[in-house]
């Protein structure tokens, strides 16, 4: 036990003390905070000038009530458009044409819309500018266009509305969750902490699998482990890298969740300027959830570590060992491409199925528990199954480790591999 002891005190201290985890643990929050942030600030942020813009009308009649749709303003009170131009039906319309043409490239007009003759019959109307990217101008025009569309229609049939936006206005609907604890309004923040804590458990066990893999055979290439082994044994000697990496993931993986809370509790301050529909107001990460997390992150690691483990063992390389991971990561893979299977229908029979396999549960059962909480049983027995599965894939990847470590050449087939478990 005392050398045990040694092995995970070793790996632990060593790892720790590097400038890289510091830099990492600090980091790695701070930068999806800032990334985070950043994209709701730009997401949010408005033009800062009105846009100069023509209507080409070859329908008729319809200029005006365009204008009067494009009423959106700037911040500082000023309209987002102004319809500097209005041509309608125009008798030469290809030179009509070419004169915005030649306003727009020489800056005089930021773009220029076209309605056609039949807009009434369903052909599209054309919005010509420099800037096509801005995909809320281009809403914001087309909803103009539409209202004034429609309201011809109407007139054509005979009815009269003054005020279309305000006859069509729809009706809001707010989703509320239910839950045992009561019910909380749903703005988007129960789908963000799902994916955000489930993208967290999916990229920390392939990376912490990876470190162990790494550790493994950089003691195999450089035959420390040969002096290693003739003091203690080689399930000991994995034993203890799994748990020493282990103890640096769990000590991250603290300083993570802890963060995470943090910002579940203290974000809506942060995210008040990006206005009250915004989901991170009403973000709020429960303990229960970050007691699962960790629980999960652990059994999930001591999995797919041993995995990784007996990968690093059975390699003689780093080219060896980058293929010879791709079944361990292969089942991880299929738990993101579930994602939004489970996030639509956590309660579905496939859903259920496959989080309770051992190695998808760690992702898949974690996303039911954020997005609709499943029966006290089924959580129990995903852990129960994976703590089973643990035991067996240690047994199995600790007979492996004790022959590959000392093997060095060649990489070894399936089938050597499945006769290094019988050796005694």
């Amino acid at each position: 036990m005392r050398k045990l002891w040694l092995i995970i005190k070793r790996e632990y201290i060593t790892r720790v003390r590097t400038k890289g985890f510091v830099i990492a643990t600090i980091s790695i929050p701070l930068l999806t905070a800032g990334i985070f942030g950043l994209s709701v600030f730009l997401a949010t942020r408005q033009r800062s000038h009105t846009l100069n813009i023509a209507t080409l009308d070859e329908a008729g009649g319809l200029s005006a009530a365009i204008a009067r749709g494009l009423t959106r303003n700037l911040p500082d009170g000023q309209p987002l458009f102004r319809v500097v131009k209005t041509i309608e039906q125009p008798e030469a319309e290809e030179k009509a044409r070419a004169d915005l043409r030649a306003e727009v490239v020489a800056g005089g007009l930021d773009g220029y819309l076209v309605v056609p003759k039949d807009v009434t019959d369903g052909k599209a109307a054309e919005f010509h500018t420099r800037n096509p990217g801005d995909f809320m101008l281009t809403g914001s025009i087309e909803s103009a266009v539409s209202d004034a569309v429609i309201a011809r229609r109407l007139e054509e049939r005979g009815i009269h509305v003054d005020n279309l936006k305000e006859a069509v206005r729809g009706v809001e609907i707010k989703l509320v969750r239910v839950t045992r604890e009561g019910e909380t309004e749903e703005k988007g923040q129960t789908f963000l902490m799902s994916v955000v804590l489930a993208l967290l458990l999916y990229s920390t066990l392939i990376m912490y699998g990876n470190v162990t893999m790494r550790s493994v055979l950089e003691e195999k290439t450089t035959r420390v482990v040969e002096v290693l082994v003739s003091a203690v044994r080689p399930f000991q000697l994995m034993a203890g890298k799994i748990l020493g990496v282990g103890a640096v993931a769990f000590t991250q993986y603290l300083i993570w969740t802890l963060s995470i809370a943090a910002a579940g509790a203290y974000g809506a301050t942060m995210a008040s300027a990006a206005g009250t529909g915004n989901p991170v107001r009403n973000l709020h990460v429960p303990i229960g959830v970050i007691v699962y997390l960790l629980i999960y992150f652990l059994t999930g690691y001591f999995l797919y570590a041993s995995i990784y483990a007996a990968i690093g063992a059975a390699s003689s390389n780093e080219q060896d060992a980058q293929q010879l991971q791709w079944p361990a990561t292969l089942p991880l893979i299929f738990s993101f491409l579930m994602f939004n299977f489970v996030l639509r229908d956590p309660a579905s029979t496939v859903s259920v199925v496959f989080s309770e396999i051992p190695f998808f549960a760690p992702i898949l059962m974690l996303l039911r528990i954020t997005s609709q909480t499943p029966p006290f049983w089924q959580i129990a027995l995903s852990i129960g199954l994976l703590i089973l599965t643990t035991v067996g894939v240690v047994y199995v990847s600790a007979r492996i480790y004790r022959v590959g470590v000392l093997m060095h050449g060649k990489r070894p087939s399936l089938v050597e591999i499945f006769r290094w478990l019988k050796y005694t």
